[in-house]
């Protein structure tokens, strides 16, 4: 009886292949010996594998009767052993009995290993993968599993379509190993009305013709989503025209970008104001954009203006630049030295007025710098209430004409600046975020050498951490820290209190040229679009004389968050040492 297979075929399937031959040929010549007494079992052909090692995996043992099912058995298992590509049972008939030899072909010597088809593994490292030696009898069995690994490594980066599409063996002891690490035919978008195709194609960080990567589909629909112009955003992969080729497509429901509002507000100091505010984030389906922020009436008269424009893509390399103008005039509180909301505070009209102008660029794939120019000048405009009018010759009770001069010649004037930033960003989602990290560091450099009235170095580094718990609770932390000096305005100053800092305590109670504030946040869902939040802050600033850990100020509280139409709003309690604070505001959370 000979059972041959020809090597050279995918050896992954040669195995199975072999079962078929044996079952068809073994019992021929051993069914007229059923039940003899098998007298010997020897091996012939082998010299790389002892006859000992081959044996130790048969069932046919000198004594036993013999079965043809346990010969075909046996030679399954002896070419399992991966050293042989052909094995065959002969039978010898004897007085005594029946001698059973196996007769072994072993598989040729490894030469020399060619790999074809990988552009995202080394060739080295799909060689160590192998795990067959060079100038060694070629180890099929060692070589399947090999392939195996091959693919699993492949699928561990991501690359979930590679697979070893085959593998071959010359006569000459070359073995060819090709790779099929499946690829990416083209990108199908659907939902987008409104937005422009091209504006979700270049966020991913898939292109047809690449090589498919899970992981790259993963962050690309991250970044989708992230753009703020979807309500979901789902992607799945469809079957290519080409063998191991897949279509991704992406549906989105688009979700309104574009704002529009209009109001009114009257006071005793200024009458009444009307306002106009309109924007969009997705301006025209381009991405770009734009808002613009008008107040008139009343004293204001049509002064009041800001307007803000972006171009998130300038080239292919993602450079953004945006811009913004504004000329606006607000009332400002004039805390005490101590940030103390008991003591009495003078209140005055204040206009800011200026352009700044930013082109960032990212660098990786979590990893953006920015640079800033901002022209600012500040003006103190009209006295409203409170123990000191700034441009009064004389003071109330604490203040003098010297004191008014020296705080105007401080505080008011032209600020120009240069800001640098780095930011790391891996947050899973940038308006609710569950996983990752945001950390910035952010220096502002303002001089005399620039045209502007003021000299100071600002440094403000900020660390933000998500850790998911449970199946949908957060945990996050924020943990901000600043260091200024040389002579910094009043609106250049570090300030803490309020909403976004310090709850508890009002908007920019505390300033100064040194700062820390820190926060923890349990997040939790209660119902559909409306989160629950329990908190803890921390934080002061200070001026001129380090920083005062025992002098930080603490608040408690809880909050709630509603994703509405009109975008996300946030109303929190806290208290702190100076009573309970509630905090209304629209916008996202950090």
């Amino acid at each position: 009886m000979k059972a041959r297979r020809r090597f050279g075929h995918f050896f992954l399937a040669t195995v199975v292949a072999l079962g078929l031959v044996f079952s068809s040929i073994a019992p021929i010549h051993a069914a007229d010996l059923t039940g003899r007494k098998v007298v010997a079992v020897n091996v012939t052909g082998n010299s790389s594998v002892t006859e000992s090692e081959v044996l130790a995996v048969t069932k046919v043992k000198p004594g036993d009767s013999l079965e043809p099912a346990k010969v075909q058995q046996d030679m399954r298992a002896i070419y399992e052993l991966g050293s042989f590509f052909d094995v065959v049972a002969n039978f010898t008939e004897v007085p005594e009995g029946v001698k059973v030899v196996y007769t072994v072909l072993e598989n040729p010597v490894l030469k020399d290993i060619v790999v074809q088809g990988n552009t995202k593994v080394s060739t080295d490292k799909l060689i160590s993968l192998l795990g067959v030696a060079k100038d060694k009898v070629l180890n099929t069995k060692a070589l399947n599993d090999g392939a195996r690994n091959v693919e699993q490594y492949y699928h561990d980066q991501g690359f979930i379509l590679a697979r070893v599409s085959d593998v071959s063996m010359n006569p000459n002891g070359v073995l060819s190993v090709t790779v099929n690490e499946g690829v990416l035919e083209g990108v199908v978008v659907k939902g987008n009305d409104k937005t422009k195709t091209y504006v979700i194609t270049r966020e991913m960080k898939l292109k047809p013709g690449e090589v498919f990567n899970v992981k790259d589909a993963r962050r690309s629909m991250q970044k989708v989503y992230n753009l703020g112009y979807f309500e979901d955003v789902n992607m799945k992969l469809n079957p290519g025209r080409d063998p191991n080729a897949v279509v991704l497509q992406t549906d989105v429901v688009e979700q309104k970008t574009g704002m529009f509002s209009i109001g009114a507000g009257y006071s005793e100091n200024d009458g009444m104001v009307g306002i106009i505010e309109l924007g969009d984030n997705n301006f025209r389906g381009t991405g770009d954009k734009v808002k613009i922020h008008w107040e008139f009436g009343g004293k204001a008269s049509d002064k009041n203006y800001s307007f803000g424009y972006t171009r998130p893509w300038l080239d292919s390399r993602q450079t953004s630049l945006g811009f913004s103008v504004y000329d606006m005039t607000n009332e400002y509180t004039d805390y005490d030295y101590q940030g103390d909301d008991n003591k009495k505070r003078s209140r005055y009209d204040r206009n800011r007025k200026g352009w700044d102008i930013t082109i960032a660029r990212p660098y990786g794939e979590y990893l953006n710098y920015s640079l800033t120019f901002k022209n600012r000048k500040d003006t103190y405009e009209e006295y409203v209430n409170g123990p000191v009018d700034y441009k009064a010759p004389v003071g109330g009770e604490h203040y003098d004409a010297d004191y008014n001069a020296q705080y105007l010649d401080d505080n008011f004037g032209l600020t120009r600046s240069i800001i640098l930033n780095r930011t790391f960003d891996s947050r899973d989602n940038i308006f609710s975020p569950t996983e990752g990290t945001r950390f910035s560091v952010t220096a502002e450099l303002a001089g005399k050498a620039l045209g502007g009235d003021f000299s100071f170095n600002k440094f403000t580094v900020e660390d933000r951490q998500y850790f998911k718990v449970g199946k949908s609770q957060v945990i996050a932390t924020r943990l901000t820290a600043g260091y200024g000096d040389g002579k910094m305005p009043d609106s250049a100053k570090f300030a803490v209190g309020g909403t976004d800092t310090l709850r508890g305590y009002n908007d920019d109670q505390f300033k100064g040229d040194k700062m820390l504030a820190a926060t923890a946040e349990y997040r939790f869902p209660i119902v559909k679009k409306v989160e629950g939040v329990v908190f803890g802050d921390i934080g002061n600033a200070w001026e001129g004389e380090g920083y005062k850990l025992d002098d930080l100020k603490t608040s408690v509280g809880v909050g709630i968050r509603v994703n509405s139409p009109i975008g996300p709003i946030r109303l929190d309690y806290a208290r702190g040492e100076e009573g309970g604070k509630a905090h209304f505001s629209f916008g996202g959370q950090f």
